[in-house]
């Protein structure tokens, strides 16, 4: 288990609120990993009584936003990204972000994404000797492959090692990914994990009539899949799995949550299969909640957020064990894990599920348990703590070098 990794920094005796810019290609309502964990972190950094510059691509027609006292926002203009509908990439501001910046100074920038509008922060931040922390959230050169793009791969690899050894510390989700980047040269990087709400993320969310809406009678089981339908998430190790439950449980139902490329034609091809299109909040929870198990075959995950809202929701999952899955899954204690790509396996412990039913519950009810000692304060904490770390440290270089100066 990770619990030594998420112990809390210890804070500066001179801790003091901050002003942090945080630049993101995504922010909710747009539904993915990393614009849920920004929302967090954007809101967690507000009630500590931080002030929190945004900078973001504008989302569509989206009105310009009022400021909070807290929160200002600069949105930015993008442009669509090829096959991810929904998403704006950010086009590159070093000058707007440079004018910004001199004029109000942040004692922190914050890059959430490695895109042209983050790497325009960087080089501001940079040239104005800001202390930057940068977020390793997706693996960007994994996905390559998976669009026709594999000989992109290693420049892809080769950029982001580049960015993220320009910034003062890259957070990462799990220990494992601290240390294959690592080893790969990237240099200064932690682990910041991710939370889970679960308060909203709850059995007490399950629902006999969205049940019903399914097709599914009380005794029969419903499968659920949340994320992107798209190729980068192993679709199709999805349906074998599922194929290998339907065997032994004819009246099993898999119930999909998520858009994507590959919606259209695997609505196409599995018509039975219950297509429920993008859900967020408490709707989302009740799609997770009402279910009786989630299966999770994605292999570019750099963490997986919806495993551990399966978790929290009480069902039993099954993954690869990587990421999310390496750090809290406990095969046939609290769910179920293989090894990385091992489709046989996969589907093999698929097969178990459905072949021991009454596991299942046993299985979601220390699911639960776990996600309970997930906590997102545990994390906030630990960021602020590294935020402030940043800062004592710059001002430590100052002032030695005011001396030095003095001396001279």
């Amino acid at each position: 288990m990770y619990a030594a990794e998420i112990l809390l920094e210890q804070l500066p005796a001179n801790r003091r609120h901050l002003r942090v810019a945080l630049v993101t290609e995504t922010y909710p309502p747009e539904i993915n990993g990393v614009a849920v964990t920004i929302g967090q972190i954007v809101n967690a950094l507000q009630q500590r009584d931080h002030q929190v510059q945004l900078i973001r691509p504008r989302q569509g027609n989206e009105p310009l936003p009022g400021n909070a006292a807290n929160l200002e926002q600069v949105l930015r203009p993008g442009i669509p990204i090829p096959n991810y509908s929904g998403l704006n990439i950010g086009l590159p501001a070093k000058r707007l972000l440079s004018r910004l910046w001199a004029l109000r100074r942040p004692d922190v920038v914050h890059i959430a994404t490695e895109g042209p509008l983050g790497w325009s922060a960087l080089a501001a931040a940079t040239k104005l000797r800001i202390p930057v922390v940068a977020g390793f959230h997706t693996n960007f050169h994994s996905y390559s492959s998976h669009y026709g793009f594999s000989w992109l791969k290693r420049p892809i690899y080769a950029y982001l090692r580049k960015f993220h050894n320009q910034a003062h510390l890259t957070l990462v989700p799990t220990a494992t990914l601290r240390d294959e980047l690592c080893l790969a040269g990237y240099r200064n990087v932690e682990v910041l994990a991710r939370g889970v709400d679960s308060e909203l993320f709850n059995p007490k969310w399950r629902s006999l009539e969205l049940r019903r809406a399914w097709g599914v009678a009380e005794r029969e089981l419903a499968v659920v899949y949340v994320g992107r339908i798209a190729p980068e998430k192993n679709l199709g190790l999805l349906v074998r799995a599922f194929e290998a439950i339907e065997h032994i449980h004819p009246d099993t139902r898999l119930i999909l949550v998520g858009d994507g490329p590959e919606l259209a034609q695997l609505r196409s091809a599995y018509p039975r299969f219950v297509f429920c299109g993008p859900r967020n909040g408490v709707d989302l929870a009740q799609h997770y909640a009402s279910s009786d198990a989630f299966l999770f075959p994605s292999t570019t995950e750099t963490f997986g957020n919806v495993l551990i809202e399966a978790m929290a929701s009480g069902l039993p999952v099954l993954g690869y064990d990587y990421a999310a899955a390496a750090e809290f899954v406990r095969h046939r204690e609290n769910g179920l894990k293989v090894q990385f790509d091992h489709e046989a396996d996969f589907i093999r412990e698929a097969a178990w599920l459905a072949r021991y039913p009454e596991a299942m519950s046993d299985l979601g009810r220390q699911a639960r348990e776990t996600a309970l000692c997930i906590s997102w304060e545990t994390i906030f904490q630990r960021l602020e703590g590294f935020y402030q770390r940043l800062v004592s440290e710059r001002e430590a270089a100052q002032e030695t070098s005011i001396r030095q100066m003095g001396f001279n």
